[in-house]
């Protein structure tokens, strides 16, 4: 696999992964429990990890011919 595609699987495993280890109400992190602030979290985090897969897709970089 390349390196886009393993980066694209990142959000998720942190996602769907990760919730049973965070389910958790307390600590609150920002006024919001834990496990709202992880969800949260990874949807920022998703968004910045895919811009990178975006960027480093050479599908993306090919000149579109008309």
């Amino acid at each position: 696999m390349k390196l886009h595609h393993l980066l694209a699987l990142i959000p998720f495993v942190g996602l769907l992964g990760g919730i049973p280890f965070a389910n958790k109400v307390t600590p609150y992190v920002f006024g919001m429990p834990f496990l709202l602030f992880y969800v949260v979290l990874w949807v920022v985090l998703s968004s910045v990890i895919m811009a990178i897969v975006f960027k480093l897709d050479p599908e993306n970089k090919k000149e579109e011919v008309q």
